[in-house]
């Protein structure tokens, strides 16, 4: 009979604390056409194609090994507005500036946002793809996470926790006119 090898103290693994993941990896798609679908996120992202097939295509844009795959599955149905599912994926900018020139490049280009909203925690464009999936870019609004906690335990953010709708175009302006940045982001509940 073997002798059971009872692991080091290190490798006992206690299972009363959750451990939350170190951060959410990619996102996978089904869309109708790779063909229509890639260059729309390429755009969308300023990413980069890693890896293409017939039907499947990796995109990235960092040192991820993707962040958006793309299943082409021309015969799929759209679900019916309003059915149970993801509604959107968020990729976040790390100031009001890189959104800002990111809308007016996509603006440039002809692609609009189909949403825009000051949230109070964030100021974020929706954009749809060629099949609908809605893309979130954003800013967060507050300099640190206390702030943003305390802004989400307010009255404030409980009677309004979508925020307002803003007007992009207005934004950029008064960007480009100087207003202070804390003036562009505050939370208009």
């Amino acid at each position: 009979m073997s002798e059971e090898r009872r692991p080091p103290a290190e490798r006992r693994l206690a299972t009363d604390t959750a451990r939350p993941p170190e951060r959410l990896s990619h996102v996978t798609l089904r869309v109708r056409s790779l063909e229509r679908s890639i260059p729309w996120y390429v755009q969308l992202l300023a990413c980069e194609v890693l890896f293409r097939s017939e039907k499947l295509a990796f995109l990235g844009y960092d040192r991820e090994h993707h962040r958006i795959a793309l299943v082409e599955r021309p015969d799929a149905k759209s679900p019916p507005r309003g059915a149970v599912g993801m509604d959107h994926v968020a990729f976040a900018y790390g100031s009001i500036a890189d959104l800002l020139q990111t809308y007016k490049r996509l603006r440039d280009a002809g692609v609009a946002p189909v949403w825009c909203v000051n949230h109070g925690t964030t100021t974020s464009l929706y954009y749809a793809d060629p099949d609908g999936n809605q893309v979130e870019l954003q800013v967060d609004n507050f300099r640190s996470e206390a702030e943003m906690k305390a802004f989400m335990a307010s009255p404030a953010f409980a009677r309004n926790p979508i925020g307002v709708e803003v007007d992009a175009a207005e934004l950029l302006r008064r960007y480009e006119r100087g207003d202070s940045l804390v003036s562009l982001v505050r939370p208009r509940i």
